[in-house]
């Protein structure tokens, strides 16, 4: 089926629509404020024009007219972009919670289209803390398909929904050049399938992050919130103080929220003893100490 052609008017509304709602708002109001006095400003009858003149009013016109339907039809097109990046917003809210609620997580991930997959992917690194654009457009396999900003630094992310194919160092290599070309601080290439040996290897010092299809699950589960409990007796509270006191086995770095390895201090006076350090050391010093079971 042939695609249906669409206006200027709804691409503006799509493209406003993957901005934050309050951004869209933002934008309307600042055109309306610029365009609005040019569209009342008085014109020059031509009886008061002068030789060489005409070129110069004629542009001013050109200018008037745009403004005075611009200055009505960008808020509206900013307004209904709001209203989409909301209801987007909404869906991909559900989106997560569908499948983190699911009994199998990986069957319902493995069931999403590739729109459904960046979209799930992108809601999970906002609730990290990012701020996401979704560049869109480029298909079931395209370059990035986010870019994460967080702390005045760029983050960019490939999404590759692949069941059966393990992501090969082609893949890897690509993204690190397109890191380079966009000057970003790190990346992420995240798949619901696996990575080869060769592209694990490849991303090691470098600044990429790949996340496979177990670490896509605790990539769900973590951006969930979870529910307060209340103790009921003392027993409950009991078993309740011993389960908050185990370890994660992955905790999360509490300054840039990336994981973390155990390490071993070799310096200091606390030579010997384990902590949990930041997977992104020198860049963050990020430490969470083990806790004692």
């Amino acid at each position: 089926m042939a695609r249906r052609r669409t206006s200027a008017f709804e691409d503006l509304i799509v493209v406003l629509s993957r901005l934050p709602w309050w951004a869209s708002l933002a934008i309307g109001l600042v055109s309306w404020l610029i365009l609005h006095p040019i569209a009342i400003a008085p014109v020059t009858p031509p009886a008061a024009l002068k030789p060489g003149e005409m070129g110069g009013i004629l542009t001013a016109q050109l200018w008037r007219t745009f403004a005075l339907f611009g200055q009505y039809l960008i808020p509206i097109a900013c307004g209904l972009g709001a209203i989409g990046s909301v209801i987007a917003r909404y869906k991909r809210t559900q989106l997560l919670g569908s499948v983190t609620a699911a009994t199998q997580p990986g069957k319902a991930i493995d069931g999403l289209s590739w729109q459904q997959f960046e979209h799930l992917i992108g809601e999970a690194f906002r609730r990290k803390g990012y701020s996401i654009t979704e560049t869109g457009g480029q298909g079931a396999d395209g370059g990035v398909d986010l870019i994460l900003r967080k702390n005045n630094e760029k983050y960019l992310v490939q999404c590759k929904h692949w069941r059966s194919l393990k992501v090969g160092v082609p893949v890897v290599r690509e993204f690190f050049g397109a890191m380079a070309a966009e000057g970003a601080a790190g990346g992420y290439v995240v798949t619901s399938g696996q990575f080869t040996q060769e592209a694990k290897s490849f991303a090691q010092g470098r600044n990429i992050q790949l996340i496979d299809g177990a670490g896509l699950k605790r990539l769900m589960l973590r951006a969930q919130p979870s529910a307060p409990t209340t103790p009921a007796t003392s027993t409950a509270s009991s078993t309740a103080t011993a389960t908050t006191l185990q370890p994660a086995k992955d905790p999360t770095c509490p300054l840039c929220h990336s994981s973390m390895i155990k390490r071993i201090a070799r310096k200091g006076s606390n030579a010997g003893n384990s902590f949990w350090g930041c997977s992104t050391y020198p860049k963050c010093r990020g430490i969470v100490n083990v806790q004692p079971l």
